[in-house]
């Protein structure tokens, strides 16, 4: 499918937000189904008219696209989207979203501002906090909504029996593992980075403000609680100072001003904060590491929006396993249609070792295309359907080949047996050494027959059943044969058996060599499916503990920082939180490697039934075979009963071979 971003000239609304109630749009959720690459999504918030939507058009390389104000009304309502090829990352899509304001003035309820904050988060793999003038008290108290993520995201559905306080345990930990960097952009910056008459970077500009004090009492926690929140919740965070673009009267037309007219000093940091963005955000992951695509990122929206609109919170858990039963049905369905559109080329009859390859190249394709969209697909109830469904079709196949071979085989043998049944009926054979002559037109429909191509898997069989048929009639005209001795009867007689004992074994090969192809087949399939399973799970493995690593080494570095600072006691907490997340790593290693070992008896268990399903079918026919082979019988005796002979046989292809 083609990826429609290239087409997306401007943004537009994702998420609207009329008078504090919340809904996704149609059109950009539209948008972001047909995106299958992977997407980097780069969110800014902050407060109104701080230039937020300035810095995401420089993101995009554009002077227009998300809405400039030159007054203090705010532009942006809701979360505005806008997709782009990424520019350092080929085949991956760079998804800019610009949001409302926070404390606007103008909204008549301030309660929406933290689900907007808390969508941001949600959605993007880089969050950005865009302010104005110093990272000073002021400014970090204005970061309020970071301290009520607690009550706006959960990790975890709350579990059976727990308590909000157990399943609270640890929060940070797990945001860590799922939150996005974190930058804080600080825009028209005016004093000097130095302290203590020493020169900082912007990055230790940022620590500093977000320094801890020590101590126990209320006051001391009310400073500490939003720099904990911004140091624990996020696995990485830069800062960026920028001066003012422009002098104050030029500020209002911004928007239309030329890359050389505005300050060198933003130009550089400008340059700095975009390469940054490039080289360095990420894609966007869910738990377990997983990439998101457009298509991903369209379902965790829509769940997202819906949720908070019941008046529910979001809950990361949930939201990922809607998406991946979505996803893996979506992949199931995929995987068949590119299958069934595969073998649906197939022109029957033909044989089984070409059909054979046939299915095997689909079959791998069609379970490479489910391996390549699936996730979270615990104990492989979705790949499970999916060999089932193959399996099933090609059954299916199976026996459609088997009845077109069948057709061809009755057909050719009806128009090759034409002159002999002519003869039959003018009585050429009725005359001594009419038995010779006859099995030499016999022996030269066989020789046809067995020289004619594309005649199918059931060609033996049908020219054994076509030779039985016509026993009756070979062994009347040898006995009328006057030429020949009651000896040479009987010898002949035992060629007949002899050449019915070799086609009768002509047939079991060839149901033989079938039947260890369907085997084959059913074991090769079991291969495949374990080969691209096995990498699967590597891929999710290493996926997963390269989130969980990012989350780890985040705490390692902040455990440094708070020895460095002397804060024992939350040193001490952070060392049990490092402790706690080791042991999940070493859990999820061994989770996966019993997921596994069951996925391998789930999956030889489908195949089997696959397997089973087109060896019932050859039973039955068999059965009916057999059924009508007795029928027969019993007329030919009752034919003899009356007086007659058996004079008549009749071909399956429509015509007499009398």
């Amino acid at each position: 499918m083609a990826c429609p971003v290239a087409l997306m000239e401007s943004p537009m609304c994702l998420i609207e937000n009329t008078d504090g109630s919340f809904s996704v749009c149609p059109e950009a959720i539209e948008i972001l189904m047909g995106i299958t690459q992977p997407v980097v999504v780069v969110a800014v918030v902050g407060l109104y008219r701080t230039g937020k939507s300035y810095l995401m058009n420089k993101l995009a390389g554009k002077k227009q696209g998300f809405a400039l104000g030159a007054t203090i009304q705010s532009k942006t309502k809701g979360i505005w989207m806008w997709a782009l090829p990424h520019p350092t990352k080929v085949g991956h899509t760079l998804m800019l979203l610009d949001t409302e304001g926070l404390g606007d003035v103008e909204k008549g309820d301030q309660k929406n501002d933290a689900w907007i904050f808390a969508l941001a988060i949600l959605l993007s793999s880089t969050l950005v906090y865009n302010s104005r003038g110093t990272i000073d008290n002021q400014a970090i108290e204005s970061l309020q909504y970071v301290t009520e993520l607690t009550e706006r995201i959960k990790v975890k559905s709350p579990s059976a029996g727990s308590s909000a306080e157990n399943d609270e345990d640890g929060v940070d930990v797990q945001f860590v593992e799922f939150f996005p960097s974190f930058v804080w952009a600080v825009r028209d910056f005016t004093l000097e980075l130095r302290i203590d008459e020493k020169d900082m970077t912007d990055d230790q500009y940022l620590e500093h403000a977000l320094s801890l004090k020590p101590g126990k009492n209320r006051r001391t926690a009310e400073h500490n609680l939003p720099r904990e929140c911004i140091r624990y919740y996020f696995p990485t965070r830069r800062c960026f100072v920028f001066v003012a673009p422009a002098s104050p009267e030029n500020m209002p037309r911004l928007e239309s001003m030329d890359e050389h007219d505005l300050s060198p000093s933003f130009r550089d940091v400008t340059s700095r904060f975009c390469s940054y963005i490039f080289e360095e955000s990420l894609v966007k992951t869910v738990k377990g590491g997983i990439p998101v695509t457009g298509r991903m990122l369209g379902h965790l929206t829509k769940t997202y929006v819906d949720t908070i609109a019941r008046g529910d919170v979001p809950c990361l858990e949930n939201a990922v396993l809607a998406m991946a039963q979505i996803e893996n049905e979506g992949a199931v369905k995929d995987a068949v249609n590119e299958y069934q559109k595969g073998m649906q080329e197939l022109h029957f009859p033909m044989g089984i070792n070409e059909l054979s390859d046939q299915h095997r190249h689909w079959d791998t394709l069609a379970t490479k295309i489910f391996m390549s969209r699936s996730f979270k697909d615990d104990g492989s109830e979705h790949l499970k359907a999916l060999a089932e469904a193959i399996a099933k079709h090609y059954a299916d196949l199976l026996r459609q080949n088997e009845e077109a071979s069948e057709d061809r085989c009755w057909q050719l043998l009806s128009a090759l047996s034409a002159p002999l049944s002519k003869k039959l009926q003018e009585g050429f054979y009725a005359k001594p050494g009419g038995y010779e002559l006859y099995c030499g037109d016999s022996d030269s429909i066989v020789a046809q027959f067995r020289g004619e191509s594309n005649k199918g898997v059931r060609a033996e069989e049908v020219l054994e059943e076509f030779l039985k048929d016509r026993h009756n009639i070979s062994n009347a005209i040898l006995q009328a044969d006057n030429k020949l001795t009651e000896q040479d009867k009987k010898i002949h007689e035992e060629k007949q058996r002899s050449a019915m004992l070799e086609q009768e074994k002509r047939r079991e090969t060839e149901q033989l060599e079938q039947a260890e192809k369907m085997l084959k087949d059913q074991e090769e399939s079991h291969q495949e499916i374990m080969r691209q399973l096995k990498a699967k799970k590597e891929q999710e493995a290493a996926e997963a503990q390269k989130q969980m690593e990012r989350a780890l080494n985040s705490k390692l570095e902040e455990q440094k920082r708070l020895m460095e600072k002397g804060l024992q006691r939350k040193e001490e907490a952070m060392r049990e939180e490092i402790q706690n997340l080791r042991e999940e790593m070493e859990m999820a290693k061994q989770t996966e490697k019993a997921g596994l070992r069951d996925m391998v008896r789930g999956i030889t268990e489908v195949l089997g039934h696959g397997f089973g399903s087109y060896m019932g079918y050859r039973k039955a026919r068999e059965s009916r075979k057999q059924l009508a082979e007795k029928n027969k019988y019993k007329l030919n005796n009752a034919a003899r009963a009356r007086g007659h002979g058996p004079e008549s046989s009749s071909s399956k292809g429509g015509g007499s071979v009398v």
